[in-house]
C-alpha cells in the first residue's frame, strides 16, 4: 500500500538492456492496453485535462510498472523537453530513478531533485512527500524523511503515514514517539498486523514486555500467521524468564515455516542459555544449512561444541566466523568481536581437560592483557599476543556419558546438586531458568560444603599446585571454576589480578537501569527504593550547598514518583544541571565508624527528555585491599568458630551471620568480572550446610519495600542487590534469614561421594554437566 501505483513487474531489471528490449517487443501491445484503461481512470498521480497527455503519461507509468525504468525515464524526458513543468512526468521520473536502484548514489540524488521540483510545483500534495521520504530513509537521511512525514499527515494523515512515520521513529530507538505514531495508525485503522508488531515492539525494547506480549497476541488474532508475530511473542516470553511459553511461541511460527532462520537462530539462542545444549545446536545446524554465512549461528555452533567438550569442531566454526573480517567502514558484529577470545579459550581448555584441577590456576595461566580485553569486550588487539597451542591430536574429545553409568552415589549426587541449584533460580522477570547452571552451581556448593567441613577439622586443600589451610578465596574458586565450566562464553574472572596498569584505572560493573528509552526489567523493582534514596540524597545536597533553595527542592521532591521526573530537579543547581551521583557507603565490622565506598547512582538527561540511569561499582586496587581486610578478619573469625562449632543454637546463630557478613562484603565489592552474584550465593548455601544448617526457602518473588536503607526488606529478588542496598551486614543477615528459612541438614549429605575426587578434571566436569538426569526430578534429599 505504498503512495504510488503498483503494478506486476518483469524481470527484465535482472536480464539487463537486452532483456528489456524484448520484453517490451512483446508486451507492447499490453502495455498500451493497460496505458489506456489507465488514461481513462485517471488512475495515476496528477492526471491533466488533456486526454493526449494522459495518454502519453499513462504509458510511461505502465512501464514502470513493468520493470522498464530506463525507458520510462526517455518517455517522461521527451514529454518534458516539451513542456517543462508537466509536474506527473517529473514525479514520474522521480519515481522511475528510485525504483532502478538506490544503491547507486546517481539515482538517488536524481530521484530526490524531481521529487523536490514537484513539492516547489504541487506543495499540498501529501504522496509526494512521503515518496521523497522512501527515497530519504534507505539512504540514512531520517531526520529529513521524517520531517517529509509529518508535513503529509499535516496535509492528509492516513493510517499509513502514521505506520510509516513510526517506522522511522521505531529505528530512531525513539521508541515512545514511535508507540504514539502506531497508535494514531491502529485508530484510524485497527485491522493492521503489522502495525500492532510495531506497537507491540516498542514496549518490548523498552522492557515493557507484559504489554508487548498483549500486542503481540492481537497481531495474531487479527493475522492467525503471522510468522514475525509468533516470533517476537517467543523472544518477549524468553526475556520473561518463561521458557515453556516460548518454546510453544517459537514452535508455532517453526511450524508456519520450518525454514525461518530468524525463529531457529532465536530458539537455539534461548535453548542454550536454559542448558539445553544439544537441542539448540539442532538449531544452528539447520539455520547454517539455510544461511551458511549467519555469523551469529556460526558462532552460537562452535560455542554450543565447546561448551559440550567437542572442541574439534567447535573451534572448526569459531574459524569460520574468525574469516568473515568486516567490510572497510562496516562495523564488526558481536560474534566477530567476541570469537578470537573464545577460540583462545578453547584452547586452552583443551589443553587442560586431563590435567587435575588443583595443579593450575586459570586466572595466572592466561596473559593480562588478553583477560582485560576480553572482560571490557575489546577488539582483540593486543600488542605481542602468543596463540595458545593449537588442539593436541592426543587428547581426545569429551564423551557423552550416560547417568546411568555412574555409581549410585554419584547419581544421588547430581541429583541433589540439580535440586540445591535450582534453589537459586530467581522468580522474576528477565532470568530464564538454566539447568546447566543449576548443575553447575549446585555441585559447587556441596564442593563448598565439603571443603569448609575439612577446614574446620584443620585439614588441608590442595589448590593452584599447593597444599595449605584453605583461605576465604579457595572458597569462592570452588564456585568460580563450576561457573566457568558451565558457560565458557562469558569471562569470569577476577579483578584483582588483572595487570596493575588496568586496576589502577579502575575496571567498572556498569548496570543500565535505564538507558534512553530501555527500561532493563530485571531491576524494575528496585527503581522505588533507589529512587527514595536518591531523593533523601538531593535533600542532604541542597540543604549544604543551597539553603535557601530547600523548601522549593522538598516540594518539587514530593512530585516525583518516578526516576524520570527527576530531570527538572537537576536544573535547581547549576552543578547538577547535566546530571548527577549518588554514592552509596558499606559500614566496616572491623573499624567501627569506618565507611568504604559502595556503588554509584548515575543519572543524566538530554534536551528532549532520553535519560541515563545506571549504577556501577569501581574496583580500584585501594577498593579492593579495603574490602579483602574487611573479609579476611571475617573469614579468620569465621574459621575459629567453625573449629569449635557445637550445637548450641548460639554458636550456630553467630557462624550463620559471619557468613552472610562475609558474603555481603564480597557483594558490594564485586570483585568477578561476571557471575559474582550466583557465585556468592552458591558460597552461601554451602558454608550454611557445613554449619549444619540447610536453606529450604526459595529466593522470593514480590515487590521490594520502598524505604531504602532503613526498613527490613520482607520480600526482594535479587540477593546481589539487596547486599548493596542494605545499611549493613547485619541488616543484610536479618533479609536473607527472614526467607531462608534455615533448618538443620539432613544426615544424608554426609554420605554423599567428595565432589573434587568425583569430578577432578575438567572433563569429568564437562560430563558430568553434559549427562542427561530428567528422571532425578522427584528424587530429592528429606530434611530432617
Amino acid at each position: 500500500d505504498s503512495s504510488f501505483l503498483r503494478f506486476h513487474e518483469s524481470d527484465c531489471d535482472i536480464g539487463g538492456a537486452s532483456s528489456c528490449e524484448s520484453v517490451l517487443s512483446l508486451n507492447t501491445e499490453k502495455i498500451l492496453s493497460q496505458a489506456k484503461l489507465l488514461a481513462e481512470q485517471k488512475r495515476f498521480p496528477f492526471a491533466t485535462d488533456n486526454d493526449n497527455t494522459n495518454e502519453e503519461l499513462a504509458i510511461a507509468y505502465v512501464l514502470i510498472g513493468n520493470g522498464l525504468y530506463d525507458e520510462a525515464i526517455r518517455h517522461f524526458s521527451t514529454m518534458l523537453q516539451e513542456e517543462p513543468e508537466l509536474v506527473s512526468a517529473i514525479y514520474g521520473r522521480g519515481i522511475a530513478y528510485g525504483k532502478k536502484g538506490l544503491h547507486d548514489m546517481k539515482n538517488a540524488e536524481l530521484a530526490l531533485f524531481e521529487l523536490s521540483r514537484v513539492v516547489s510545483l504541487e506543495p499540498d500534495h501529501p504522496e509526494v512527500y512521503e515518496q521523497r521520504a522512501e527515497i530519504l530513509s534507505p539512504l540514512g537521511r531520517i531526520s529529513e524523511a521524517l520531517s517529509d512525514l509529518t508535513k503529509a499527515i499535516q496535509l492528509q494523515p492516513s493510517a499509513r503515514l502514521y505506520r510509516h512515520r513510526g517506522t522511522l521513529y521505531f529505528i530512531s530507538e525513539d521508541y515512545a514517539t514511535a508507540h504514539e505514531d502506531f497508535q494514531h495508525s491502529l485508530e484510524l485503522n485497527k485491522h493492521q498486523p503489522i502495525a500492532m508488531l510495531y506497537k507491540g515492539l516498542t514496549f518490548f525494547h523498552r522492557g515493557l514486555l507484559k504489554e508487548a506480549i498483549e500486542s503481540f497476541k492481537e497481531a495474531l488474532k487479527q493475522k492467525a500467521d503471522f510468522i514475525d508475530a509468533y516470533k517476537s511473542l517467543g523472544q518477549a516470553y524468553r526475556e520473561l524468564g518463561n521458557f515453556d511459553a516460548a518454546t510453544e511461541s517459537f514452535q508455532k511460527a517453526l511450524l508456519l515455516n520450518q525454514n525461518h532462520v530468524q525463529t531457529l537462530q532465536l530458539k537455539g539462542m534461548m535453548l542454550y542459555h536454559h542448558g539445553s545444549l544439544d537441542e539448540a545446536l539442532k538449531n544452528f545446524k539447520r539455520c547454517l544449512q539455510l544461511e551458511p554465512y549467519n555469523e551469529v549461528c556460526q558462532y552460537m555452533k562452535g560455542l554450543s561444541h565447546v561448551a559440550m567438550g567437542q572442541f574439534y569442531e567447535g573451534i572448526k566454526a569459531q574459524t569460520k566466523v574468525m574469516l568473515n573480517d568486516p567490510l572497510p567502514g562496516q562495523k564488526a558484529s558481536p560474534e566477530y568481536l567476541k570469537v578470537k577470545y573464545l577460540r583462545e579459550y578453547s584452547r586452552y581448555l583443551h589443553a587442560h581437560l586431563d590435567t587435575p584441577l588443583s595443579e593450575y590456576n586459570t586466572d595466572i595461566d592466561l596473559p593480562g592483557n588478553f583477560k582485560d580485553h576480553w572482560a571490557k569486550n575489546l577488539p582483540f588487539l593486543i600488542e605481542n599476543y602468543e596463540e595458545q597451542p593449537g588442539l593436541q591430536p592426543h587428547i581426545k574429545d569429551v564423551l557423552f556419558q550416560n547417568f546411568e553409568s555412574y555409581k549410585p552415589d554419584v547419581q544421588e549426587l547430581i541429583c541433589v546438586a540439580d535440586h540445591l541449584g535450582s534453589m537459586m533460580q530467581y522468580e522474576t522477570p528477565g532470568f530464564l531458568p538454566n539447568k546447566r547452571i543449576h548443575r553447575a552451581m549446585g555441585l559447587a556448593t556441596l564442593e563448598v560444603m565439603q571443603a569448609v567441613q575439612r577446614t574446620w577439622a584443620n585439614s588441608k586443600v590442595r589448590m593452584n599446585g599447593k597444599t595449605r589451610l584453605m583461605q576465604w578465596r579457595d572458597m569462592f574458586d570452588i564456585a568460580v571454576k563450576w561457573r566457568r565450566i558451565a558457560d565458557p562464553d562469558q569471562p569470569v574472572l577476577w579483578l584483582d589480578q588483572m595487570p596493575a596498569r588496568s586496576l589502577s584505572r579502575g575496571f567498572n560493573n556498569h548496570i543500565n537501569l535505564i538507558r534512553g528509552q530501555v527500561i532493563n526489567m530485571r531491576y524494575l523493582e528496585y527503581f522505588e527504593k533507589i529512587l527514595h534514596f536518591i531523593k533523601d540524597r538531593i535533600l542532604v545536597y541542597h540543604g549544604a550547598n543551597n539553603p535557601k533553595g530547600l523548601l522549593e527542592v522538598r516540594e518539587a521532591l514530593e512530585k516525583v514518583h518516578k526516576v524520570e521526573d527527576l530531570l527538572p530537579i537537576m536544573k535547581f543547581n547549576s552543578k547538577t544541571r547535566d546530571g548527577f551521583t549518588v554514592n552509596t557507603k558499606v559500614p566496616s565490622l572491623k573499624d567501627q565508624g569506618k565507611e568504604y565506598d559502595g556503588f554509584t547512582i548515575t543519572i543524566t538527561g538530554d534536551k528532549v527528555g532520553n535519560i541515563l540511569f545506571s549504577v556501577e561499582t569501581q574496583t580500584t586496587e585501594e577498593r579492593t585491599q579495603l574490602y579483602h581486610a574487611e573479609i579476611d578478619a571475617l573469614y579468620k573469625d569465621l574459621t575459629a568458630k567453625g573449629k569449635i562449632l557445637s550445637a548450641e543454637l548460639g554458636e550456630v546463630d553467630a557462624v550463620c551471620n559471619l557468613i552472610l557478613s562475609l558474603v555481603y562484603y564480597f557483594y558490594n565489592l564485586m570483585p568477578l568480572s561476571r557471575g559474582s552474584s550466583v557465585i556468592a550465593y552458591s558460597v552461601i548455601m554451602g558454608a550454611l550446610m557445613a554449619s549444619g544448617k540447610e536453606v529450604s526457602g526459595k529466593i522470593p518473588k514480590g515487590k521490594a519495600n520502598i524505604n531504602f536503607f532503613v526498613s527490613i526488606l520482607l520480600h526482594f529478588q535479587l540477593v546481589d542487590f539487596e547486599a548493596m542496598t542494605a545499611p549493613g551486614s547485619e541488616a543484610f543477615s536479618k533479609i536473607a534469614r527472614s526467607w531462608m528459612n534455615l533448618k538443620s541438614i539432613s544426615p544424608s549429605y554426609k554420605s554423599l561421594p567428595s565432589v573434587s575426587e568425583t569430578f577432578p578434571t575438567l572433563r569429568t566436569m564437562i560430563e558430568v554437566l553434559n549427562t542427561d538426569s530428567s528422571h532425578c526430578i522427584k528424587k530429592t534429599i528429606v530434611v530432617v
